[in-house]
């Protein structure tokens, strides 16, 4: 079977501990041992998220002037090469030697008119107290919004149009490679107006949808969109709080779900699961295998009639 496995942030970095080198690797290590059988049994693509690690980055480019500093894309191609690297030894680390691994620093086409541009939504880099972010919002020309009880820096978050490098994924998955890919939703590029001129763009994809994308596009048996969540909630937090455990896209889509945390994830499923007639599961990374049999997470699929809620 062929599958996409989007991990979630929070693989990578768990909110409130430190961004660095060392806590990063072992968050990545216990990642690796969740997808370490997935990738034995399965031709398995790799995605993840990499707002933290953007952040960071373009707080350090800080110390340079401003016309010098890298913008986000140069900077998304940064972490996906970190973060590949990371997964591909701790992954490698489990498996067979003979077992290859490759990570592609991927490129994602995004419209320059997307109305995004007009609307940051996407968090990237380390949360802040309400003054410091104000501060620095005005100090550095940034938008930043509340995230939870903190604020954080948001920037630009326009849809995916296209993958560039679908032909050597494929390409390695027909060799029995594990591929690292899409990281951080790709690189953001754009062609210039009335040009075939493809230049780098000061956004992030989001990483759910750009996964979608790229799992459609390789005809994907299945989407996972591995978190820390054991499945999709509805009224979360409250009282009446249900997990629901199968849904009809449709009637997923008519739901609300927060824009800064299980709504990309929830429209990625359902982009899949409608445009592939595959399905698409989400579900906590450390229960894998049982998400991918169906004992655990929500199964997002167009033969489900409505909603099962549990």
């Amino acid at each position: 079977m062929r599958l996409v496995v989007a991990l979630g942030g929070n693989a990578l970095q768990r909110r409130g501990e430190p961004m660095t080198a060392a806590s990063q690797r072992v968050n990545v290590r216990r990642a690796a041992q969740a997808l370490a059988p997935t990738a034995l049994d399965h031709e398995l693509v790799i995605t993840h998220g990499n707002g933290p690690q953007v952040g960071l980055l373009a707080l350090q480019g800080l110390a340079y002037a401003p016309d010098e500093a890298y913008p986000l894309d140069v900077l998304g191609a940064e972490t996906e090469g970190m973060i590949g690297y990371l997964i591909e030894q701790e992954l490698g680390n489990l498996l067979p030697f003979e077992k290859p691994l490759a990570t592609i620093l991927t490129m994602t086409e995004v419209d320059p008119q997307d109305p995004a541009f007009a609307d940051p939504t996407k968090f990237v880099g380390p949360t802040y107290g309400a003054a410091e972010a104000h501060d620095l919002a005005a100090r550095l020309g940034w938008t930043v919004k509340p995230d939870g009880s903190s604020w954080r820096r948001v920037v630009a978050s326009p849809k995916p149009v296209r993958i560039f490098e679908l032909r050597p994924i494929r390409w390695l998955l027909e060799q029995g490679a594990v591929v690292i890919a899409a990281g951080g939703g790709g690189i953001p590029t754009a062609y210039l107006p009335g040009s075939r001129t493809l230049s780098g763009v000061e956004a992030v994809v989001d990483k759910d949808l750009a996964s979608a994308v790229l799992a459609r596009e390789i005809e994907a048996d299945r989407f996972v969109v591995a978190t820390d969540a054991d499945a999709v909630y509805v009224n979360w937090g409250e009282p009446g709080q249900r997990a629901v455990r199968a849904a009809h896209p449709d009637a997923l889509l008519d739901l609300q779900f927060p824009a800064g945390s299980m709504g990309p994830k929830v429209a990625a499923a359902v982009e899949f699961a409608a445009a592939s007639g595959h399905e698409a599961r989400i579900g906590a990374l450390d229960h894998l295998a049982a998400v991918l049999a169906g004992e655990s997470g929500t199964r997002v699929s167009a033969d489900v009639d409505g909603i099962v809620l549990t």
